[in-house]
């Protein structure tokens, strides 16, 4: 066992090195009974998600995940449509406003003078708080319309050759404007998360780097995304989480079809937008079912993404020689 690992374990104990006192122990038992708290609520949330779901786990299966019919008044249905549109949503979100947001946070961490970057960080904070609703009538009322008229018919003109950019259709909402709406709602996340990271990273390593006669952008690329790229990694993680759960922006603006289609300019679904379109007015059981099992779905991917994004932070922390 190395030092390090015995620093760690100490680290570990409630009160090392001194006898416990009656704040102490309350603190810990009211910090250990929050813990379990926790563990109990997601276990609670888990339980009444599979007890809802059960009807429609035994009528369809596990072939629910992969079928793509949805029809209620046949009571057959398929998520593999929502979950297909889920995923090109939020992919495309991801891959818009990952470059997008990195560009934020090495601008105000970087290369924003200082009494720029203040306000542009309280801009960029400030958007992460507007509620997913405002943004959502924001896409349906004004981004639709612009995209409608003037975006999609130029990136048809211009990628028509590819079939995801195809005809567009005479009404804004389709699959292509909830991917910009989504690409709107987790760009403030991931700059939020990388701009703290960047900034960071140790002035003596920066300005190392600098003395050795780098470039800004050399130092940027051999040290800061270096030092930062498991942070970073797990908060492009976390945007994708939020874009995959986001319900009401999307059920706005996608259009609300379900199939299987490569045209973004199509309308859509997504498994959280039939969700919040569709349960309260569920015409049978079998169908409430079926759509507390693509909440079921969800749910999976939302702890699958929360644990993809410790386990990189932590491998990181090992990496730099941080406490696992």
């Amino acid at each position: 066992m190395t030092s390090l690992d015995v620093t760690a374990d100490a680290a570990r104990r409630p009160f090392p090195g001194r006898r416990a006192r009656l704040g102490d122990l309350v603190l810990q038992g009211a910090a250990g009974i929050a813990a379990l708290g926790a563990l109990v609520l997601v276990g609670l949330i888990v339980w009444k998600v599979i007890s809802g779901a059960r009807l429609a786990m035994s009528t369809f299966g596990l072939g629910f995940v992969w079928h793509v019919r949805w029809d209620p008044v046949h009571n057959v249905f398929g998520g593999g449509s929502l979950l297909y549109g889920t995923v090109v949503t939020s992919v495309g979100a991801l891959l818009l406003a990952t470059p997008i947001a990195l560009g934020i946070a090495l601008f105000l961490s970087e290369l924003a003078p200082r009494w720029i970057r203040g306000p542009v960080t309280a801009l960029v904070e400030t958007l992460a708080a507007i509620p997913s609703v405002v943004i959502g009538l924001w896409g349906l009322l004004v981004l639709a319309p612009i995209l409608r008229d003037h975006v999609n018919p130029a990136l048809h003109s211009t990628l028509g050759f590819i079939p995801l950019f195809g005809e567009p259709a005479t009404y804004g909402s389709n699959v292509f404007t909830a991917i910009i709406v989504l690409t709107i709602m987790i760009l403030p996340i991931i700059a939020s998360i990388s701009r703290e990271l960047f900034q960071a990273v140790p002035a003596e390593l920066k300005e190392g780097a600098l003395g050795l006669g780098t470039t800004r952008w050399e130092m940027i690329r051999g040290v800061v995304f270096p030092y930062s790229r498991g942070g970073v990694a797990a908060a492009v993680i976390l945007g994708f989480g939020r874009a995959i759960g986001e319900a009401i922006a999307v059920a706005l603006v996608i259009g609300a079809v379900t199939g299987v289609g490569i045209n973004f300019f199509k309308p859509g679904y997504t498994l959280a937008s039939i969700i919040a379109n569709n349960y309260q007015g569920a015409s049978s059981g079998v169908e409430t079912s079926a759509l507390i099992y693509c909440a079921l779905i969800l749910l999976v991917f939302s702890i699958l993404v929360n644990l993809l994004a410790q386990f990189i932070v932590r491998r990181s922390a090992r990496r730099l020689g941080g406490q696992p």
